[in-house]
């Protein structure tokens, strides 16, 4: 699917449900690969007002705004990411965006040694992607390092609220699930909304390899 087919369909997804984060990343997401960095920015930032707590879509928005030339701009955004990826101990995002804000010749905010595991309740579990208290899942929801890693980091009330997402994807995409490619085109859609980016996958697959080489 081309990029132009891909920005359209998007776009129709966050006008129809406006409180769709998945979709608002995933229009930001076509808008860079078209080279439109503004209307990326705009798109990265209405994901996080609906939801705060995905820092990645921080990165990417100061990344487009640095893009577009709105240095400023990004200085906040980037700052404020900084912040709540520092919260939730989303090292990857943090330590990107610090990369971004001294490029800039911005200091980086101090967190006052702030974690996601200082926020952690003692009776219950957090969700890596909603930053939020919740059920840990009984299994992995499928076999193999990704589903292993959800299991461990992600609850299950926001892996059955990617279950909901994951529908309209299917019904806008019309992917047809018994092929190869559309299945891989919905795993794509539910890593982006559970947090997982391509370097981070990467991360998780070599990391479970090790261990399986251990045992």
């Amino acid at each position: 699917m081309d990029v132009n087919s891909r920005i359209a369909q998007f776009e129709k997804m966050a006008s129809d449900d406006p409180a769709n984060d998945m979709a608002h990343f995933s229009l930001g997401s076509a808008y860079n690969q078209a080279g439109r960095f503004e209307e990326a920015a705009a798109a990265f930032l209405r994901c996080v007002s609906v939801n705060p707590a995905m820092s990645k879509a921080y990165q990417l928005a100061g990344a487009a705004l640095m893009a577009s030339m709105q240095t400023e701009r990004a200085a906040e955004v980037l700052t404020e990411g900084f912040k709540m990826a520092a919260a939730r101990g989303d090292l990857m995002p943090k330590n990107a965006m610090g990369e971004m804000l001294t490029k800039l010749g911005k200091p980086l905010p101090e967190v006052a040694g702030a974690s996601a595991a200082a926020a952690m309740p003692t009776d219950g579990f957090m969700c890596r992607q909603s930053g939020k208290a919740g059920t840990k899942m009984a299994r992995p929801p499928f076999r193999g390092p990704i589903g292993e890693w959800i299991a461990a980091n992600i609850s299950k009330e926001t892996f059955d609220q990617w279950i909901g997402q994951g529908t309209k994807v299917v019904n806008e995409l019309r992917l047809d699930m018994s092929r190869d490619e559309d299945g891989a085109t919905y795993d794509k859609y539910m890593e982006e909304y559970l947090g997982i980016d391509p370097e981070m996958r990467e991360q998780i697959v070599a990391e479970w390899k090790r261990g399986k080489e251990r045992v």
